[in-house]
């Protein structure tokens, strides 16, 4: 077996102007597949990330029934079989290196009556499912797992699921949109309960298909015997893959960038305060919402950033920007402080120390914490990094090169089409000097 290795090289130097639109928010196009398949009727998902992680949950509704056409251009039309609609697949449901597409269809497959099985690739096949399969085995589901609580997850089937109220040790989307979706399928009313606030896409999209979600404070309920009604969605632009743009323009005097349609939901803004706090240059535009969830266009305007404490606060709400905003730091005055993002070692790889080990390769001043890092910005080199096959570390080292004083070349960056299939084309088109290379491993 041969498979396909490949790496950014990337020139130092250059500003990012213009205006662009980047991909779908994975977060919403994973939900939307997932709903729409269990709704009654038709949905027709547009702007739909066409990403190998979202691929992944279609594949998975396609082998249990669901009819579907596209995705074609962002566009898809799904053929909802309603909540108890859904067949026994023929083989294991493959998620490839999705984490969310994991653990959100753990939710959905526990409340059906035949066994199922999730397994990933071999980076997903590390990650923890106990915060999953556990909660979910307080409401009554038979899961079994490999060692440690790793996938792959087998999940025995006809179990009758009882709502239960489950305050979560740590803040996590995944985990609460899991169990809401598991709670669908309990007896009675599934109440989660979160230390800090975490995306709401699940709890506005289920609104969004008819099915209520009671929101009260810092917990979410729904009683189970409702239903799904399909409808239209338009996926807004992902504000996790617009932070690598974002960044590397607030950081690169000169820069004048224009970023269209991007989600601004509250529980996903954490990246636009930190870059505040830093010194940002930022200007939202045309807010409005589109689909129950609010955009705007986001001008962003170049300059020199400042070191801060990153108040611990916002680190839920930018979970998945922190390997840009190690980036960010790196470029800035000053020293900038990281703590409480323990969540972090979680991620595709060990996102703090994957980062930490690339900076201290470019030449940065960083200490590493048990759940963040000091950083003190300064000079950035040239040099080479592994991206540790996660997208999020391979698209931040090759904005590091818009300060760099030689090339950067960042290994392994074959995942970015998790999440970002057109990343180099649209950096490109931005202004970084970005070259793909490809080579074979055999």
């Amino acid at each position: 077996m041969s498979s396909k290795l490949i790496n950014f090289e990337v020139q130092p130097g250059g500003v990012l102007q213009g205006s662009l639109r980047v991909p779908g928010d994975k977060s919403i196009s994973h939900r939307s597949v997932m709903l729409g398949s269990l709704a009654e009727g038709v949905t027709e998902v547009d702007g739909l990330l066409e990403g190998d992680d979202v691929l992944a949950t279609i594949g998975a509704f396609r082998a249990m029934g669901v009819q579907m056409q596209g995705p074609d251009n962002g566009r898809l039309v799904i053929h909802g079989v309603g909540m108890h609609g859904l067949k026994a697949p023929t083989a294991a449901l493959d998620m490839g290196n999705s984490g969310t597409a994991m653990r959100l269809m753990s939710g959905v497959l526990a409340g059906q009556n035949f066994d199922s099985e999730l397994i990933g690739d071999v980076s997903l096949s590390k990650r923890p499912m106990a915060r999953v399969t556990e909660p979910l085995a307080l409401m009554g589901a038979r899961i079994v797992t490999n060692e440690g609580g790793r996938p792959p997850l087998r999940i025995h089937g006809g179990s009758k699921l009882k709502g239960i109220r489950y305050q979560l040790p740590m803040a996590s989307a995944q985990v609460k949109s899991c169990l809401l979706l598991a709670g669908m399928y309990a007896e009675g009313e599934t109440s989660v309960t979160e230390p800090a606030p975490t995306r709401d896409h699940t709890e506005r999209m289920l609104n969004g298909f008819g099915y209520p979600v009671k929101t009260t404070g810092s917990s979410m309920s729904l009683q189970a015997g409702g239903s799904l009604r399909g409808c239209k969605i338009d996926v807004p632009a992902d504000i996790s893959s617009a932070t690598f743009f974002l960044v590397g323009a607030a950081m690169t005097p000169g820069s004048d960038l224009l970023l269209q349609h991007v989600g601004i939901n509250p529980t996903r803004i954490g990246v636009l305060n930190i870059l505040k706090l830093m010194g940002a240059d930022l200007e939202l535009r045309n807010e409005r919402t589109v689909g129950g969830e609010p955009v705007a266009d986001i001008r962003v305007r170049g300059g020199r950033l400042t070191g801060i404490t990153v108040p611990e606060d916002q680190v839920p709400l930018a979970i998945d920007e922190f390997p840009m905003l190690f980036v960010a730091a790196a470029c800035a005055r000053g020293e900038t402080r990281i703590t409480g993002a323990d969540e972090l070692r979680v991620k595709e790889c060990d996102r703090i120390a994957v980062m930490v080990e690339g900076l201290k390769v470019l030449g940065v001043d960083v200490e590493e914490l048990v759940d963040g890092a000091v950083i003190r910005g300064g000079e950035i080199h040239g040099g080479e990094v592994h991206s540790h096959d996660d997208h999020r570390i391979a698209m931040a080292f090759s904005m590091a090169a818009l300060h760099a004083d030689s090339p950067i070349i960042i290994h392994d960056c074959a995942n970015v089409a998790t999440s970002f299939p057109t990343y180099a084309e649209l950096a490109r088109e931005a202004g970084l000097q970005i070259l793909v290379r490809e080579a074979t491993a055999g």
